[in-house]
């Protein structure tokens, strides 16, 4: 068996583990499901071994599957690492980057300038991955994420890209009907939105102590506070990232700006990465590109 030929096999088996399923990970690499099954059995011939367990609605690993998983992950990653360096002595950066962040930080800093770095990089491969929570870019097989907030985990490098700071914001519409609040007292005389599920979002940094809002109506992703605010429903608590354009074109108002503390854990917008050594041309190249265009 070849290289390239085991190589699949392996990324193949990575894909039924992290998506659950084989007809999943046929639809994630654009496959037949037959061939993730053939590959999957082959597999376990040569391994003598059997990896997954197939139950009515998921695949699950058995014990040497977990094991076998755990390696490969490294083995693959070296090998992908290789075969970059081995493009970069022949010219422009190349090969798949995998990104992750926050659906609104990708929707509102990065899709609008990902036409611009295809064209100055048309040989790197780009995968943005919206995630709400923190993922293990070694299991998810990511190579850059962009974290908001403080960063809680050691084993990651980091680069500093800014500090976005948190605005209140509303709509023309809704201040011109509720008033514009002024203190931290007033608050309670508005509708205020807010995050479920995220209670730690909810708390309000301002200068005269930290405040949780009554919240008239929340929801579980940025995004939607955000056109929920457009929409005249309320107050909302965002980062500068979500709603600088808005600030800009008049379809936002920022209110109360001394009241918020700043600097504050919400603030710092990091780019992380699994590394021991120098970055790697096709991330560098995206950090540098990107770093100029971020409207924090």
């Amino acid at each position: 068996m070849t290289i390239i030929s085991r190589t699949e096999e392996l990324e193949i088996f990575l894909a039924v583990v992290d998506s659950g399923g084989f007809s999943a990970a046929a639809i994630q690499l654009d496959l037949q499901v037959a061939k993730v099954s053939r590959a999957i059995a082959r597999l376990e011939a040569e391994l003598g071994v059997s990896l997954l367990t197939r139950t009515t609605r998921r695949v699950e690993l058995t014990e040497e599957g977990r094991f076998f998983a755990q390696h490969i992950r490294n083995g693959l990653s070296q090998i992908s690492d290789a075969e970059e360096k081995l493009r970069g002595l022949k010219g422009q950066p190349a090969g798949r980057l995998r990104v992750d962040s926050a659906s609104p930080f990708i929707l509102h800093q990065l899709v609008p300038h990902i036409a611009e770095f295809r064209t100055q990089y048309p040989d790197i491969e780009i995968e943005l991955i919206s995630s709400e929570s923190i993922i293990d870019l070694i299991e998810k097989r990511t190579d850059l994420a962009i974290r908001i907030g403080e960063l809680k985990d050691s084993n990651l490098h980091a680069k500093f890209l800014g500090r976005s700071a948190l605005r209140i914001v509303a709509s023309p519409d809704y201040l011109a009907a509720f008033g514009t609040p002024q203190t931290a007292a007033d608050l309670a005389q508005h509708q205020c939105l807010g995050f479920a599920g995220q209670p730690n979002l909810n708390k309000w940094p301002l200068i005269s102590g930290p405040a949780t809002p009554l919240m008239a109506l929340q929801a579980s992703s940025g995004e939607t506070v955000r056109q929920l605010c457009l929409e005249g429903n309320g107050l909302a608590l965002l980062s500068n990232f979500m709603v600088c354009r808005d600030l800009a074109a008049g379809r936002l108002v920022s209110v109360m700006n001394e009241a918020i503390a700043s600097p504050n854990n919400r603030e710092p917008v990091q780019a992380v990465y699994y590394r021991n050594s120098a970055l790697s041309p096709r991330i560098r190249a995206f950090l540098d590109f990107i770093a100029e265009k971020l409207c924090l």
